[in-house]
């Protein structure tokens, strides 16, 4: 990827309490090397996520007292200061005013009115995650919320998605399109999720198998909390927790290279 359109997720990174745990683990999960911070207060020990010599997600540490680790996902956008109105205008918060990170682009957290935490990325010289949806990097973002009806007005007034409701495996579930192409998805969360896990924005990495890698997360000290499990017409899954609590999801698609 050397480019994303706006309104399309193009980032995503780790806030962890233990950032050299986080790199060894993803380190031996998905072969990740792990940049050194670049030099300076400025970048508050910030470090990049490579593989294959092309950047595919950030690791930082925590910043704020009781901030929990978490997978946070970045919007593509062409000026964070008007995005941060129309998140205003349409009732979520502005946790993060839009700020300058040197020249790499303008950034900003938001929360949508359910709850959900997401940021944007205004691109300056870091353009997005440079490899996507192949083995060990980023390929889906997904909205789990408590609030479906209220995130079907806002993101489509923040962004211009439009949402299309899809039958998968019997549930209903929402692909969220810029013109024709899905750039995104959501769920409702239903009782599978106990009722202290707020609204999030999850991330998913790409896998050439899912059981390997689930199993794998276990011996590198993780968890695995659902699956894997096969989602018809999507692919096999699995959800699982990093060494320091961070929740994301790996998945193998229908049709990839090894079947």
């Amino acid at each position: 990827m050397a480019d994303y359109a706006p309104g399309t997720p193009s980032w995503v990174d780790l806030a962890s309490p233990d950032t050299d745990a986080s790199a060894s683990f993803y380190g031996g999960l998905f072969g990740w090397d792990t940049m050194d911070p670049a030099p300076g207060e400025d970048t508050g020990g910030y470090r990049m996520f490579t593989k294959d010599g092309k950047m595919v997600a950030g690791l930082g540490p925590i910043m704020q007292e009781g901030q929990p680790p978490v997978w946070t996902t970045y919007v593509a956008v062409e000026s964070a200061d008007d995005t941060a109105g129309k998140v205003r205008d349409a009732g979520g918060q502005v946790f993060v005013e839009p700020m300058d990170v040197m020249t790499a682009g303008r950034m900003a957290i938001f929360a949508d009115p359910a709850g959900a935490v997401f940021g944007v990325w205004q691109p300056g010289d870091h353009r997005g995650a440079e490899l996507v949806n192949e083995p060990g990097t980023l390929n889906w973002n997904e909205l789990a919320t408590r609030d479906p009806e209220s995130a079907t007005t806002f993101y489509p007034s923040v962004f211009g998605w439009r949402p299309d409701v899809q039958d998968f495996g019997g549930m209903p579930y929402t692909l969220w399109m810029i013109g024709d192409r899905p750039i995104g998805g959501m769920m409702a969360m239903g009782d599978q999720f106990p009722p202290e896990v707020p609204s999030y924005w999850g991330v998913y990495f790409a896998v050439d198998d899912t059981d390997a890698t689930a199993a794998r997360a276990k011996e590198l000290g993780g968890n695995v909390i659902t699956g894997p499990t096969d989602i018809p017409n999507v692919g096999r899954f699995a959800a699982v927790t990093g060494p320091t609590g961070e929740f994301f999801s790996i998945i193998k698609s229908e049709g990839s290279a090894d079947g």
